[in-house]
């Protein structure tokens, strides 16, 4: 009944032409199919071992005009398709009946769906097979472009008081195992986090709820533009991602600005990255560090009106953590800054 990777993931879009040119011109992934049929015109994209499907049409408006632009599907590659969805039906997902060619659909959390892809193991994903596709084959950059490796992590933000439940239907529906847990707390904000991975390691969902015992955040901004529970940012995996953000910025991606404050203390904070953070403060990359190793990111703006959707940048070298000490680490920078210009 296990769910070994993620075959893509479906964004509909209110500007079809600004989010495919976003893509294509200045993250360069490269357009592989096009398909029309219910109600909806969706374009294919690649990189790496990233496919991202963009739709728009009559079928997606009561999706945009609801939560705006943003995650509407995360397909599931599957061996068993037929386990796959009885297993995830049994586990309290509603079915959500088929894809263009018979694929099952399954419910996920918020509004997000899960469309049922057979697929073996080990095998390289083709043109998504729940529609039929017409090969294409568009990019604007050049071959030297950085490569987005693959899909690191989901984030996923849902309303208080749903964050163990959702974590039981994905152990109990998709045979993931709980991964990690942590409670942050930053100022007079706090949110619970569960890590949910599939045993092939594959897909990890970062799960997120907001403490709604303290005063109400980012998340709870987040649920209020994107009416209810739903995707919050893709993290994708870059090999160097220092010179990522520098072609990236220069292709036309925002990325957040990080306090200048923040590196003042960074030294302290990972010892050993003393001559790496000029660069990093150059390019406004953030640093974390766990017991294996550290982490390097950064996060984009959103490109979308109601900001119901950004991406992160993700560099590993031997962490295994989600970068939880910069939330803490950015609010004290801030803090800081405050305190220098009062």
């Amino acid at each position: 009944m296990t769910a070994h990777d993620i075959e893509y993931i479906e964004l509909y879009a209110s500007d079809w032409k600004c989010t495919v040119d976003y893509f294509v011109s200045s993250f360069g992934f490269t357009e592989a199919g096009r398909s029309t049929a219910g109600g909806k015109d969706s374009v294919l994209l690649r990189q790496g071992g990233v496919q991202l499907v963009v739709t728009s049409g009559p079928a997606t408006e009561d999706f945009l005009a609801r939560h705006g632009d943003g995650i509407a599907d995360i397909a599931f590659a599957c061996e068993d398709v037929a386990a796959a969805r009885d297993g995830a039906l049994a586990a309290g997902a509603e079915s959500l009946g088929a894809g263009g060619t018979g694929a099952p659909v399954v419910s996920g959390f918020g509004a997000v769906r899960h469309t049922l892809v057979q697929r073996p193991v080990g095998s390289t994903p083709a043109l998504p097979g729940d529609r039929e596709w017409t090969a294409t084959a568009r990019s604007a950059v050049a071959p030297s472009t950085p490569v987005l490796r693959k899909l690191d992590h989901v984030a996923v933000c849902l309303e208080a008081g749903t964050l163990h439940d959702v974590v039981r239907f994905y152990i109990d529906g998709f045979g993931f195992s709980q991964y990690y847990s942590e409670y942050v707390a930053v100022g007079e904000q706090a949110m619970d986090s569960i890590v949910v991975r599939s045993p092939s390691d594959n897909i990890t969902f970062t799960i997120i709820e907001p403490d709604t015992t303290k005063k109400s955040g980012q998340i709870d901004e987040f649920l209020v533009r994107n009416g209810g529970g739903g995707v919050q940012h893709l993290a994708f995996l870059v090999d160097e991602i220092i010179p990522s953000v520098l072609e990236f910025q220069h292709r036309g991606i925002e990325f957040l600005q990080t306090p200048g404050t923040y590196y003042d203390v960074l030294a302290e904070r990972i010892p050993g990255l003393e001559a790496e953070i000029s660069d990093l403060r150059k390019a406004n990359v953030l640093a974390d560090r766990d017991e294996w190793g550290y982490l390097l990111q950064l996060f984009s703006r959103s490109p979308f009106e109601r900001r119901t959707l950004f991406f992160e940048l993700i560099q590993r070298q031997g962490a295994q953590g989600f970068g939880s000490s910069n939330i803490r680490a950015l609010y004290e920078a801030v803090e800081r800054a405050r305190e220098i210009t009062s």
